[in-house]
């Protein structure tokens, strides 16, 4: 049996939101996948993460419309 201490912590798998799952797609789709499986989303440039997130509003305004 495996003991846990204060400082360790188990992660939970959390829900993915729509804007996550959409986040994901526009990553898919611009060729950032890839970079973001190996690295993370802290592993993106400004200019990639602020690409996505142009996308992501575009989308949510036209999905308005």
């Amino acid at each position: 049996m495996v003991e846990k201490n204060d400082k360790q912590k188990v992660k939970k798998k959390k829900e993915l939101t729509p804007d996550d799952i959409m986040k994901l797609e526009i990553a898919k789709e611009i060729g950032l996948m890839d970079k973001v499986e190996k690295l993370g989303w802290g592993g993106l440039t400004a200019k990639e993460t602020g690409r996505i997130g142009g996308l992501m509003t575009a989308k949510k305004k036209q999905r308005k419309k």
